[in-house]
């Protein structure tokens, strides 16, 4: 059966600025916003808290089946994990190196489906992700892939941890960026690729406004 919420899926590599743009541009049309990418590091943080390896597909199917996840749409966005807040635990390096294993798992990207497309409801959903327009929204009416290089990627993953005092090596955060790029363009289910008919938006040389700007262009409103 057809489902007649619009959707306006962002998919893309890491730190392509999908998450800001996706924020902002659901925040401008005042519609829903689903972060796919927080319910797998969710899923990562939960198999860290329960001890569950990230080899072990049937137990993170399992824990995947079990995640009582909220998403609440405040000013600073928080991610509650069984009432605990996980917002500082999720953008971790660490965090988001675990998510990607994890989420190359068929079974487990399977269990996370429905609960991702639960979060359409009207007036109309904004998702972030890598596969929100090929697999989990594929009907979606509007559709953008946003990429940037791996290098400005990295400067800008650096920039953001320095900012929060965090120690970290440009070169080898560069590295950690394409290694996750071949994992996830290069994995059996749900590679990362852009969706037939998604509009490609490189934000290497863009600033924030632009890019938002270019992804309401695609859902008809700017």
């Amino acid at each position: 059966m057809h489902n007649p919420v619009p959707v306006l899926t962002i998919d893309g590599p890491s730190g392509a600025g999908k998450g800001t743009a996706a924020r902002a541009v659901a925040a401008r049309l005042g519609w829903n916003f689903l972060d796919s990418g927080a319910i797998y590091r969710a899923l990562a943080v939960a198999a860290m808290d329960r001890e569950v390896s990230c080899e072990d597909e049937a137990a993170l199917e399992a824990l995947a089946h079990s995640l009582d996840l909220v998403f609440e749409a405040t000013a600073v966005p928080r991610a509650l994990l069984w009432g605990a807040d996980i917002g500082d635990r999720i953008v971790t390096e660490e965090c988001g190196n675990l998510a990607s294993k994890v989420a190359a798992f068929p079974r487990v990207r399977q269990a996370l489906l429905e609960k991702q497309r639960s979060f359409r409801r009207p007036p109309g959903l904004v998702a972030d992700g890598r596969d929100m327009g090929t697999v989990v929204f594929p009907d979606a009416l509007y559709k953008v892939f946003l990429t940037a290089s791996a290098e400005v990627r990295a400067l800008r993953r650096y920039n953001q941890l320095k900012e929060k005092g965090i120690d970290v090596s440009l070169a080898n955060l560069t590295e950690e960026i394409e290694a996750r790029d071949r994992r996830d363009r290069e994995r059996a289910t749900a590679p990362l690729r852009a969706a037939d008919g998604a509009v490609v938006i490189d934000s290497s040389d863009l600033s924030v406004e632009e890019v938002i700007l270019a992804c309401l262009a695609v859902a008809g409103s700017r």
